[in-house]
């Protein structure tokens, strides 16, 4: 699997799982971590920076077409 795609899917999962907390928690703060990830996304897509894929190349994942 590429860095873009385990970038993908990661944040997909974060996002996710933050929804899931804050509903059956009943806490809105973990929103905050779900704005956090959309945020990263979106300066990611125009800047090409993003930590996660910069630390997934360090540890050997295969480069794709957006973070190489």
């Amino acid at each position: 699997m590429s860095i873009d795609k385990i970038v993908m899917v990661f944040a997909g999962c974060v996002v996710l799982l933050s929804v899931a907390l804050a509903h059956f928690t009943h806490n809105e703060n973990w929103l905050w971590l779900t704005a956090f990830v959309g945020a990263n996304l979106l300066q990611a897509g125009f800047t090409s920076f993003c930590p996660l894929a910069i630390i997934l190349k360090k540890l050997g994942a295969k480069p794709g077409q957006a973070f190489s």
